[in-house]
């Protein structure tokens, strides 16, 4: 299994993950003429996709989700709240998932997660193929221990480095928007990141991703440090999804 980014941040975000014949899309929040030339960057178009998971409705999640769908008729998967929120659009082939029962798309097993985030049903996912998994966790302002359960024995973990709290603190977003993004609801700090990843690590995890970076209430140096803490490296060592960039195929190891 490997898998890659078309890019994370307020901007838009996008994780694709694939395993021999199947490709699956997790949110997309970019145009669909973005979305095409960030996934030909790696060698894809948006026909090769098998599903799009989406977890939830807000907009650098979902800009993108509708066009593609219209576009290639691709199934896309999400929670009864995030259906019923109205922002998706019209999807051709749209299917609800339960928030709490696994499925199939193709060849990768889908746990939904449900999360703390202020949307109508939130969920993250982590994604196996029988032998590894990959965490993708962001968008959630605190963590629960059905979480820290889910996510305890991937082998790959994306993980929301979002704000370092002095920064959003002494920065230019209104109080509204502070108490927001640093709230229970809202997005993890470093500070939280790092503690998670401490309670998570364990010896077979091979690839830790720092995503969902604010430009504003953030630098890439802190969240690393903060990573780099936990896995007894160098901050440089610790590799960010880039916003416009996003990130490029990484091989997850199979132990059989």
């Amino acid at each position: 299994m490997r898998f890659a980014s078309l890019g994370s941040g307020s901007r838009g975000n996008a994780t694709l993950i694939e395993k021999a014949d199947t490709r699956i899309l997790i949110d997309c929040g970019f145009n669909l003429k973005e979305t095409r030339l960030r996934l030909a960057r790696l060698g894809l178009t948006i026909e090769d996709l098998d599903g799009i998971l989406v977890t939830h409705e807000h907009g650098d999640h979902i800009g993108g989700v509708g066009k593609i769908a219209r576009a290639c008729g691709v199934a896309v998967y999400c929670s009864a709240g995030t259906a019923i929120s109205g922002r998706l659009g019209d999807i051709p082939d749209l299917r609800t998932i339960s928030s709490h029962r696994r499925f199939a798309v193709g060849g990768l097993e889908i746990e939904p997660v449900p999360v703390p985030h202020d949307a109508k049903e939130p969920i993250q996912y982590v994604i196996g193929d029988g032998d590894v998994r990959l965490g993708v966790l962001t968008d959630l302002g605190s963590i629960t221990p059905h979480i820290r359960h889910c996510y305890a024995q991937c082998d790959a973990l994306i993980l929301e480095t979002n704000h370092d709290a002095m920064m959003l603190q002494h920065g230019a977003y209104p109080p509204s928007l502070k108490r927001r993004v640093a709230g229970s609801l809202g997005h993890l700090s470093n500070l939280q990141a790092q503690h998670l990843l401490h309670d998570l690590y364990h010896s077979k995890l091979q690839h830790v991703i720092a995503a969902h970076i604010s430009d504003k209430n953030n630098q890439l140096e802190l969240a690393q440090q903060a990573l780099a803490h936990v896995l007894k490296c160098y901050p440089e060592e610790i590799v960010a999804i880039d916003q416009e960039q996003g990130l490029d195929w990484r091989s997850i190891k199979s132990w059989s």
